[in-house]
C-alpha cells in the first residue's frame, strides 16, 4: 500500500509540473469494471497510449519508457457521471454574481444555453473530480417558462468547455404550474403551440420567436407524478422526440410503459419521501423496479457542490434491490449513451478517463487513489485539500492565517 501511494504521488507530481500531455501508461493487476459485455476483469492490465485505451488483458507488456502502476487488485472504473448539474455555473448560491444557470425572462426562450456561462476554473470542479466524478450534463432553469433551456455534457478536467449535443430541458407537473398559468393542463397547450410554430416556420422574426435545437437531440422532461409521466410519453411519441424523463419519483408505477416507449429515466435513488403532492409515491426501490422492467436508468442528485455523493446514491440503490452492475452503469455507461459523450466504458479504443479506487467504488468509506483523464494522471488537489494542509500545519511564530502553505 505504501509503495503504491508513493508511486502515485511521484507520478502525480511529474504530471503537475509537466505539460498536460498524455503519455503511455500501464496499469497492472487491476480489477477492471469495463461496463461493457466483458463485465469485470480480475487481475488484468490496461495499456494507455495517446490518451486512449490501447489494450486490455492479462500480462501486458510495454516499453521501458512506459510508466507503470501496480494496482495490486484495486478496482478501476470509468470516470463517474455526476448527473444533471450546475457545477461551473453556480459557485456560491447566495452570491448572485456567481450564479448563471437561471434565466428570469417572462417569455419562452428555449434557446437559452448555459454552456456559454460555464467556468472550467470553478473551485467546485477539483473538489468533485478528485472523488472520481469526471462528467456532468449542465442543467439550466428558467423563471417564467416551462422551457428551461439547454445544456451539454462536459468533462471535469478543469480546462474543457461543454461539447457535444445540447439537451433541452422542459419542466412539467406542479413544478411548472407557476409558469403555465396555474394549471398543468396549460403546459401541453404551450408545448403543442411551441412545437407547431417551429415545425410550421411560424413567427421566427418577431420579438417572441421560438428557437429550438435539432429534433434528434435529447429532450429532458422534468416530471414526477405517474399520470404526468404518461402524458409526457404521449407527447414524446407524437412528436418523435428523443425523450428522457427526469425526477420521475413515481416512475416505478409506470415502468412497463416507460420500457415500451424506450425512454430512459433519471432519478435520485435517495428520494424516498414526498417533496410535493407529485411525488407521494416516492420509494427507495424505484431504481430496482425500473431496472427489472428493462428501463434504462441514470442517477442524478442535482446541484453543484456535492455531486461526488453520486456513489452513495448508487450504493443505496444496490442496498434496495438494484443489481450492482446496473447501478454502476447508471453512473457510467448509460448516461454516456443517452447524452452521447465519449466515456462510460473501459474498452479498446475508448478515451482513457478512469479512476483507481482504494476499495469498492460504491462504498462511502472508499476513496479515489488516482484519477486519470485522457491518459494524464490528475493532481489530487482541491481548494479543500489546500486549506486542510494549511491549517493542519504545525503552529509557528505567527498565527496560521499568516503562514504560507
Amino acid at each position: 500500500m505504501r509503495n503504491f501511494l508513493i508511486s502515485l504521488i511521484f507520478l502525480t507530481t511529474l504530471t503537475a509540473t509537466a505539460t498536460l500531455q498524455a503519455q503511455d501508461l500501464l496499469i497492472k493487476n487491476a480489477r477492471i469494471h469495463t461496463l461493457s459485455s466483458a463485465g469485470i476483469l480480475e487481475a488484468s492490465d490496461l495499456l494507455i497510449r495517446n490518451g486512449k485505451l490501447s489494450k486490455i488483458g492479462k500480462q501486458l507488456q510495454a516499453g521501458n519508457d512506459t510508466r507503470t502502476i501496480d494496482a495490486k487488485g484495486r478496482n478501476v472504473t470509468p470516470g463517474l457521471f455526476g448527473g444533471l448539474s450546475t457545477i461551473g455555473l453556480n459557485e456560491i448560491s447566495l452570491e448572485d454574481s456567481t450564479v448563471d444557470q437561471s434565466l428570469d425572462f417572462k417569455q419562452m426562450r428555449p434557446e437559452f444555453n448555459v454552456n456559454y456561462a460555464y467556468n472550467p476554473a470553478s473551485s467546485l470542479i477539483a473538489i468533485n473530480r478528485i472523488e472520481g466524478v469526471l462528467y456532468v450534463v449542465l442543467s439550466p432553469s428558467t423563471k417564467g417558462s416551462i422551457f428551461e433551456g439547454q445544456g451539454s455534457p462536459v468533462v471535469l478536467d478543469g480546462r474543457s468547455f461543454p461539447h457535444g449535443v445540447n439537451a433541452s430541458f422542459i419542466s412539467l407537473g406542479s413544478a411548472g404550474k407557476g409558469d403555465s398559468g396555474g394549471s398543468r393542463a396549460a403546459q401541453y397547450m404551450l408545448l403543442e403551440q411551441a412545437f407547431s410554430e417551429v415545425t410550421s416556420g411560424g413567427d421566427q422574426n418577431g420579438p417572441f420567436q421560438l428557437l429550438t435545437q435539432a429534433r434528434n437531440n435529447p429532450y429532458v422532461f422534468n416530471v414526477n407524478r405517474a399520470s404526468d409521466i404518461l402524458r409526457a410519453l404521449e407527447f414524446i411519441k407524437a412528436n418523435n422526440l428523443n425523450g428522457v424523463i427526469s425526477g420521475a419519483a413515481e416512475a416505478w408505477m409506470v415502468a412497463a410503459q416507460l420500457k415500451s416507449a424506450g425512454v430512459p429515466v433519471i432519478i435520485d435513488p435517495l428520494a424516498n419521501l414526498p417533496a410535493s403532492f407529485d411525488s407521494l409515491g416516492s420509494r427507495l426501490e424505484n431504481a430496482a423496479i425500473l431496472n427489472a422492467a428493462g428501463v434504462a436508468v441514470i442517477f442524478s442528485a442535482g446541484g453543484a457542490h456535492n455531486i461526488r455523493k453520486i456513489r452513495q446514491a448508487a450504493g443505496n440503490a444496490v442496498a434496495n434491490g438494484m443489481p450492482y452492475a446496473a447501478a454502476m452503469a447508471a453512473i457510467t455507461a448509460v448516461p454516456a449513451q443517452v447524452f452521447a459523450y465519449a466515456g462510460g466504458k473501459l474498452e479498446t479504443g475508448a478515451v482513457a478517463n478512469l479512476v483507481i479506487w482504494d476499495g469498492d467504488p460504491l462504498e462511502v468509506s472508499s476513496a479515489a487513489d488516482a484519477v486519470i483523464i485522457k491518459g494524464v494522471i490528475t493532481p489530487m488537489v482541491s481548494r479543500q485539500s489546500l486549506l486542510r494542509d494549511r491549517y493542519l500545519s504545525p503552529k509557528g511564530d505567527m498565527p496560521r492565517a499568516y503562514q504560507k502553505p
